[in-house]
């Protein structure tokens, strides 16, 4: 039987290709240490360990205290266990059976419709499996795009078929894994509740750890405990004491936690934070005072049990956090809502959170604020955006919930906060420089009909680079009838201050890839400005295939290789016109033009 040519396009396409995120070496599925702020000799430890079977949450609970005594690590005392402890330890439970009937096929795993998202019947298709494994363990995060975020996540939770060459089940944990570096710890969680543990593979097992802890759900921990003891021993000792606590068993609980202080490889805050967890279950008569002083990093272990028992990290482990787990404590159910609210608007500019879920977070604030206290709070603000009387006052109040700066992510979260209350402002003119602002706070909402409707009044903006920024934003994120002469298009470069007129080239090559202006036109911008968007490679000759076969998925996962990016100016113009082209084959149209909009309103500092 001839093999599909797709198939084999992609088997052994990956030394070949040149993108330089490609270029690193094969990585396991779980680093040594899953945090951001590894020490140097943290990283130089997991460098030469890089070979060996990953051992993520024991690795991260105990990494530190390997290190030295900066935390004030006690002693391991190596003492054989007393009679008493010996009796006071529970047979272990009969494993349950799981009728053969009842079993999940783990070939179809997902908790969307693809159809319905309009990712299509297959959205992986006949891709090699592997490859795409190998792809999605490569992509750095988080991504420069909050919508390439947001359609790259609904393909990974799609409910389709698994690729060939690839086991299902590692399949769906390379899923999970990326989705839980993208900042989804829900979506992951998903994924992995579609697995019987049964059907566990060891690359499962560690994700499926990572997911616990980034849920805040150390419960989650208890049915692995059997898969676990194979691929996670350091942290067993910790884990059956807590889930000991948690099953209302006290006495054994208090005894596995003493012992896993006195002989564990665990100690140190790692250690404090599971007896805490254990002190939350019912009669354990435990309580444990966590103290942050010589704690240098969060990982996902200290992470999990602090949110799980309610607990809020210092401000500076924090702010020295990653994205992905300030996304991850955004969901936080022990948290309150104020307390989760910084981390909110972080996993807002990601794409983890929508405009709505955000909006939400912010009424539940103002009904737990006492009204004496609102005025002059964001929450205050933002009814004023939707409820205020006048239109100049709710926009005035969107203005100062917009801010400014430099950190394009808070940028993001307050322009999708106020997506809703901008759909209810009358286009224009003389709403002047706030026009931009409007019609990006809609696309970031994904209302393109409500921000196709400034097309009518942009040419009267006596402001004009307002007048220019508007114009780029409705050409490329929506279809509206504006002007794409290349004269308009033209205007637009000359004006352009960005460095080495990065925003012109954005422009052009998202008019190009969008299909928005003819080939005529675009073959002679692209000459005039050295855009070079006719170049191809592996990459994209790959993608450009997975496009034209309908597979939105694969397409996605090398877009978003091709575009990994710090900010989207330093993304290569041929990149984003072939990523485009892609995407517009794939039947992701709509996805694509809210991608181009946001590059260029992701380039315009301090408004």
């Amino acid at each position: 039987m001839p093999v599909p040519r797709n198939r084999l396009l992609l088997t052994g396409a990956l030394a070949a290709l040149t993108i330089p995120a490609l270029a690193l070496a094969q990585q396991s599925l779980l680093p040594p240490n899953f945090n951001d702020t590894a020490t140097a000799n943290e990283q130089s430890n997991a460098q030469a360990n890089q070979q060996q079977a990953p051992d993520s949450s024991a690795a991260e609970a105990s990494g530190q205290q390997r290190g030295g005594a900066s935390e004030g690590a006690a002693v391991v005392e190596s003492e054989s266990l007393t009679p008493d402890e010996l009796a006071n330890i529970p047979a272990p439970a009969p494993p349950v059976e799981i009728p053969d009937a009842a079993r999940r096929d783990p070939r179809l795993v997902g908790a969307l419709d693809p159809s319905q998202w309009g990712l299509g019947s297959s959205p992986w298709g006949n891709a090699n499996g592997s490859f795409l494994s190998g792809l999605m363990r490569r992509l750095d995060t988080p991504l420069p795009s909050r919508w390439l975020h947001i359609a790259l996540r609904n393909a990974l939770l799609a409910r389709s078929e698994a690729p060939p060459e690839v086991n299902p089940v590692d399949w769906v944990a390379e899923r999970a894994w990326l989705l839980l570096r993208m900042g989804e710890a829900d979506a992951a969680a998903m994924l992995v509740a579609g697995v019987d543990v049964a059907d566990f593979t060891p690359k499962m097992t560690q994700v499926a750890v990572q997911s616990a802890l980034a849920s805040a759900d150390p419960g989650g921990l208890c049915p692995l405990r059997e898969k676990m003891a194979k691929v996670e021993a350091r942290v067993m000792p910790l884990t059956d004491a807590m889930c000991a606590g948690l099953t209302g068993e006290a006495s054994a609980a208090a005894t596995r936690i003493e012992q896993a202080r006195r002989r564990g490889p665990i100690t140190g805050i790692d250690h404090v934070l599971a007896d805490k967890v254990v002190g939350a279950g019912a009669d354990t008569g435990r309580a444990a005072t966590v103290e942050w002083d010589n704690v240098e990093a969060l990982t996902a272990w200290r992470y999990g049990l602090s949110a799980a028992t309610g607990l809020m990290p210092p401000a500076k482990l924090l702010e020295r956090a990653p994205a992905r787990l300030r996304a991850w404590q955004a969901r936080a159910p022990m948290l309150s809502a104020e307390q989760r609210l910084p981390s909110a608007r972080i996993a807002t500019g990601l794409g983890v959170f929508s405009s709505a879920a955000l909006g939400d977070l912010y009424a539940s604030i103002y009904d737990a604020t006492d009204p004496s206290d609102l005025p002059g709070t964001d929450a205050w603000q933002l009814r004023l955006a939707f409820a205020a009387r006048d239109e100049n006052e709710r926009v005035a109040a969107m203005r100062r919930l917009w801010g400014s700066g430099d950190d394009q992510l808070q940028r993001l979260a307050g322009e999708a906060l106020v997506s809703l209350a901008a759909s209810r402002v009358r286009p224009a003119a003389a709403l002047g420089s706030d026009a931009p602002k409007l019609i990006a706070s809609l696309l970031a909402g994904g209302d393109e009909a409500a921000a196709a409707r400034w097309a009518g009044v942009i040419g009267d903006l006596s402001d004009d680079a307002a007048a220019d920024q508007a114009w780029a934003l409705l050409a490329l994120g929506t279809t509206a009838q504006v002007d794409m002469s290349s004269s308009r298009i033209e205007d637009f470069i000359d004006a352009d201050t960005s460095t080495d007129k990065s925003r012109s080239k954005l422009l052009v090559a998202g008019l190009a890839g969008l299909g928005r202006i003819d080939s005529e036109t675009a073959t002679a911008l692209n000459r005039s400005y050295g855009l070079g968007l006719g170049r191809t490679s592996v990459w994209t000759r790959l993608m450009i295939e997975a496009g034209t076969r309908r597979q939105s998925g694969s397409t996605l996962v090398l877009v978003a290789i091709g575009m990994q990016a710090s900010n989207p100016e330093r993304i290569p113009s041929a990149h984003l016109f072939q990523s485009l082209k892609a995407m517009r084959s794939a039947g992701l149209e709509s996805q694509a033009r809210l991608i181009a909009a946001e590059m260029i309103a992701r380039t315009v500092k301090g408004q």
